[in-house]
């Protein structure tokens, strides 16, 4: 057993101050604490936790709070308050039971002495948070929801810090000049681009409304931000965050819906945007490659507004322009946020619309990468193989990648029951599948969408936070739905949309098995048709966003049978 003791008390100046003198570690001893009302909660770190309560108790934006834990071990040290600080100001923030009042000055994901022994004992210290009921729900429930997952409260990696880093320095700079700006960051899947994005407007609101009274510690990442000068060029900055896929949309509005200082209404579909009076001064554009060029709409209302936003921003329905245009037009500044090889649709942006557009910010030194992988516990190499993999242009030997799970199944069976049993212990194990069958549910016709060696199965029957519906596990997820989202395990199919032409050698792409309808129709406005080839490179995209979702593994059933004999080649069965 772990030697920590957790006191509780009043928050109270009164008590506070008795409790101050009765013992020297109350004033001089490495603690970590939280301080909560009703539906509030603070989490702080000190050397001296009589003094930190006293400046706390002369704060006004807790005077509302009544009750103090601090957690006491004989072993603590700094670092270690720090971390077992951080994880608990993310756990608090994705329980739901308190809105987490702390801001955003940063911290990494630092090594330290000891660091895994500390991190495995603060799990006592986490179980005995939900035996008092100050944490409502288990930690690995917490860690699997996406308020968790989208948190603004993230150890940064070195390269998401120099990023933002980076983008503070400039955007401070530009908005001193008065001068317009745009940025770049790029990053493959699982680098944590959405995170980036959402730990940004964050940071700038809290700089934004930093209180000169209010603790802060000076070793915090961008603790430097955080001064008065910076906090009036900042303070009535109008921020939007463009998020095009609805699912992830409304998710990260969740998200901001309990986050103090951000709102729901800061998230922002590009339709808004263009349609907006408002002019922002700065955009952030999470996924910008999901950006539409002029293309005919899925619903008829959205082909009028197209029209009418063009007119309202450029004079005219100039057909040329895209969301991205919409967006400039719209912002003084703008931060996108991309994976040009995440494009899965003929309708999103393409190369001539993005490759300028990163061009421009490399030539102006305001083009970030992303590098480090946050999601695949395979890491890069494994997000580049599978890539090479599903392209057919892999010509090595099958690959391992440490303890990640990655597995090749000739039984679609086995591939359905081993999804299920990683579900039932870690959970957040899904099915996903290309587009490679109709979608009769959805309009009442069938029971099911999809079936495979006998079983049966329905597409996803929610679009909106599929992942942790009640039945989502007997359904498959489609792209739509799961771009953006992390899961603990996927179990890919890779339908009839896709076979191995033995005559070329290749993998190649069958049109009357694709089922997407916006995912294949020609675009006459712009007087474009779309070739097999063309709609391949979309397809082999969709997969590998697909293919890439699983933290601790992917597996995967190919249903064309000489695809399959291909592919097997390639991946450990």
């Amino acid at each position: 057993m772990t030697d920590f003791r957790i006191e509780k008390l009043p928050f109270d100046r009164d008590v506070l101050g008795a409790w101050a003198s009765e013992r020297i570690e109350n004033s001089n001893w490495p603690v970590v604490y939280t301080i909560n009302g009703a539906n509030h909660i603070y989490v702080g770190e000190t050397s001296n936790a009589a003094m930190r309560f006293s400046s706390h108790l002369g704060t006004p934006s807790k005077q509302h709070l009544r009750e103090a834990r601090v957690i006491f071990r004989n072993d603590f040290n700094k670092s270690a308050c720090l971390d077992l600080e951080s994880h608990l100001i993310r756990y608090f923030a994705a329980d739901e039971k308190y809105r987490v009042l702390n801001g955003n000055a940063g911290i990494t994901d630092s090594d330290y002495f000891q660091r895994d022994y500390y991190r495995e004992s603060f799990k006592e210290i986490f179980d005995s948070l939900v035996n008092d009921g100050v944490l409502s729900r288990t930690i690995p429930d917490i860690v699997n929801s996406d308020l968790f997952k989208y948190s603004p409260f993230k150890a940064l990696t070195t390269d998401q810090a120099i990023a933002i880093e980076g983008l503070l320095e400039s955007l401070i700079h530009e908005l001193e000049k008065d001068s317009n700006s745009s940025t770049v960051i790029q990053g493959d899947p699982g680098t944590g681009k959405t995170i980036v994005a959402i730990y940004l407007v964050k940071l700038l609101k809290d700089i934004s409304l930093f209180d000169e009274m209010e603790p802060l510690e000076s070793d915090s990442l961008f603790s430097d931000f955080f001064q008065v000068g910076f906090r009036e060029l900042l303070h009535n900055l109008k921020i939007g965050l463009v998020i095009p896929q609805i699912s992830l949309r409304k998710t990260v509005q969740k998200v901001f819906g309990r986050t103090p200082g951000l709102s729901a209404d800061m998230v922002l579909d590009p339709f808004e945007v263009g349609d907006s009076d408002t002019q922002f001064d700065l955009l952030i554009v999470d996924e910008t490659h999901r950006l539409q060029q002029r293309a005919n709409q899925p619903a008829a209302e959205r082909n009028l507004k197209y029209a009418a936003i063009n007119v309202k921003l450029f004079g005219s329905d100039d057909k040329t322009k895209t969301q991205l245009d919409w967006i400039k037009a719209r912002s003084k500044h703008q931060i996108f946020l991309l994976d040009t090889a995440q494009s899965v649709k003929p309708a999103d942006l393409q190369p001539k619309h993005l490759t300028p557009l990163v061009a421009k910010a490399r030539n102006e030194g305001t083009l970030f990468r992303l590098i480090s992988q946050l999601r695949v516990a395979g890491g890069s190499d494994y997000i580049e193989y599978i890539g090479s993999v599903i392209r057919g242009e892999y010509e090595g030997q099958p690959k391992t990648f440490g303890d990640y799970d990655l597995r090749f199944f000739d039984s679609f069976a086995e591939m359905h029951q081993a999804i299920q049993k990683r579900d039932q212990e870690h959970g957040l194990s899904r099915l996903l599948a290309g587009f490679a069958w109709p979608w009769q549910s959805k309009g009442g016709k069938a029971d099911f969408d999809i079936e495979i060696e006998g079983i049966r199965l329905p597409w996803n029957r929610r679009n909106y936070d599929w992942v942790n519906s009640p039945t989502s596990a007997e359904e498959v997820g489609s792209i739509h739905t799961i771009q953006g989202y992390d899961l603990n395990y996927a179990g890919v199919i890779i339908g009839p949309d896709l076979f191995f032409n033995e005559e070329t050698q290749s993998v190649a792409f069958s049109r009357e098995n694709y089922f997407d309808k916006k995912g294949k129709e020609n675009n006459p406005t712009l007087g474009i048709n779309y070739t097999d080839d063309d709609l391949l490179q979309y397809v082999l995209s969709i997969y590998r966003v697909l293919l890439t979702r699983g933290i601790r593994g992917t597996y995967l059933y190919v249903c064309d049978a000489r695809l399959r004999n291909y592919l097997k080649l390639k991946i450990n069965s």
